[in-house]
């Protein structure tokens, strides 16, 4: 069982950036898929970024292309890093990290279906 805990998430202002954060509980020896959903109240959730075990590969979401960028590092336990930049109002959302084991280093997955492991979640509220 891989346990994820998120941080980083905050209020700021429509420009601001802000630097996610999300952690396994202990090193796996599994290889680990890593990605970012968000949910915005009322909607589903959705596909924000994914980067693949080996870090060759990144995904976004239209939306978010550009200004977001994912990273890993797996040094000691696997964290993964959403860097978000030009945050708008639209961007306030519960963000959700998610992992799923693999045995290729350059798959990703886009759908939630595609992970089994997931944080609790930061909320990124955004003001205008």
């Amino acid at each position: 069982q891989v346990q994820l805990g998120e941080s980083g998430g905050g209020l700021v202002q429509a420009g601001d950036s802000l630097r996610l954060s999300c952690a396994t509980s202990q090193r796996t020896f599994s290889m680990l898929v890593m990605a970012w959903f968000r949910q915005a109240p009322g909607k589903e959730r959705e596909f924000v970024a994914a980067i693949s075990w080996s870090g060759g590969n990144t995904g976004y979401a239209d939306s978010v292309k550009g200004r977001f960028t994912i990273s890993r590092d797996d040094t000691r336990n696997t964290v993964s890093v959403l860097q978000l930049s030009s945050l708008k109002p639209e961007d306030t959302a519960v963000y959700y990290c998610a992992a799923r084991p693999t045995s290729s280093a350059s798959y990703y997955g886009r759908d939630r279906s595609d992970y089994s492991y997931w944080g609790q979640g930061t909320q990124v509220t955004v003001s205008s």
